[in-house]
């Protein structure tokens, strides 16, 4: 039997008008377990929130991005201590200086990193990028 893929949700909302909830809400329809990742929130819907994401028991196969890169900034290390192999930075969350700071923290790691952006088309900016072990390591 398959394990159950994971998903973190950093940025989890109780609003749903958020993304930081419809993206709880989606993962959850298509088959993930969800981790909702709020310092703010005890749970959300009925599900257990994590303060970080290194609360989380579980290994975790993708995370995805719903806060600020200012607060993505900070946050950062701990999701590759963690282990994640995919990052999704949404719309609002990404910045040059996030998607550095995570490539170099998945160098410190043995996990190969996956990370996709969905950039602001009027800043002129790439629209996905993949990291290759060959770029981190």
């Amino acid at each position: 039997m398959e394990r159950q893929k994971t998903v973190a949700i950093i940025g989890a909302s109780t609003d749903h008008k958020k993304y930081g909830y419809k993206a709880l809400k989606a993962y959850s329809i298509i088959g993930y377990k969800v981790y909702p990742v709020n310092p703010n929130e005890d749970e959300i819907d009925g599900i257990k929130t994590y303060k970080s994401i290194l609360d989380i028991p579980d290994e975790i196969d993708r995370a995805t991005m719903y806060v600020p890169p200012k607060v993505g900034l900070k946050v950062i290390e701990d999701i590759a201590k963690k282990g994640v192999k995919e990052l999704y930075f949404n719309p609002g969350s990404e910045s040059d200086e996030l998607v550095e700071k995570a490539k170099k923290a998945w160098a410190r790691t043995d996990s190969r990193l996956q990370y996709s952006c969905c950039r602001d088309e009027a800043r002129n900016r790439f629209k996905v990028g993949i990291i290759k072990d060959s770029d981190v390591k």
